[in-house]
């Protein structure tokens, strides 16, 4: 892939609760820091305890955000897309990784590291208060998953989980049909890594606009 230019760096950021506040200036001058990284599909980009020194952004592909259990079982926390930004928490505090991070197609990243990032935090006092409602949105969106694992029902859990990711996926144009790009155990990560979902698949409700399809072997559905 070609290196982005300022225009293709900043679009990425502009969307962001954090990043996208910035004027253009001080936003060119933090991503002139930045810099560009390719992983190939399945290839692993941090692992959970690992050192978290960066945050990315998606130029092209599709990652997986997880966390594996004692038993082995991997619960998938959320799948992003080409456009998104992932890895904030470690750029903020320095600290290890909280999860997983995997290339689920080839992935082209924009990545950020803490040491360019904190200074210009430090001269910034403005965005701390943004900086804390981002963490109370990603906290109450992990309080909403934690009820609904606890508390709902496997068939609207599946509706929910789909819907949820067609409102992010890429669209070719308004109103056309979303392909998603997972696999059905991915799938399964996200609702309960232990519950047999294929039956739960098959009579998810036509309101959510999904028709599933499974290929062989790559068991992608669209």
């Amino acid at each position: 892939m070609l290196a982005p230019t300022a225009n293709e760096k900043r679009r990425l950021f502009e969307g962001h609760a954090l990043f996208g506040k910035l004027p253009t200036e001080d936003l060119d001058a933090l991503l002139s820091h930045a810099r560009v990284e390719n992983y190939a599909a399945g290839r692993e980009i941090f692992a959970k305890g690992s050192p978290g020194r960066s945050m990315m952004a998606i130029l092209a592909g599709t990652v997986r955000i997880s966390a594996s259990s004692p038993s082995g079982h991997e619960i998938v926390l959320t799948i992003l897309n080409a456009g998104e930004v992932f890895g904030e928490i470690a750029l903020i505090d320095g600290q290890d990784r909280t999860a997983d991070a995997t290339a689920i197609t080839d992935s082209a990243l924009l990545v950020l590291d803490h040491r360019d990032f904190v200074p210009f935090l430090e001269r910034r006092a403005d965005l701390c208060l943004l900086l804390m409602k981002l963490l109370c949105q990603r906290l109450r969106q992990t309080d909403r998953q934690v009820e609904e694992a606890m508390f709902g029902r496997l068939d609207d859990r599946m509706a929910k989980t789909l819907v949820r990711l067609a409102s992010r996926a890429p669209r070719v144009a308004s109103g056309s049909p979303v392909a998603l790009r997972l696999s059905q155990q991915e799938l399964a990560g996200m609702i309960d890594p232990r519950a047999r979902i294929s039956r739960s698949l098959r009579a998810a409700p036509a309101s959510a606009s999904i028709a599933s399809s499974f290929r062989s072997r790559e068991r992608r559905w669209t």
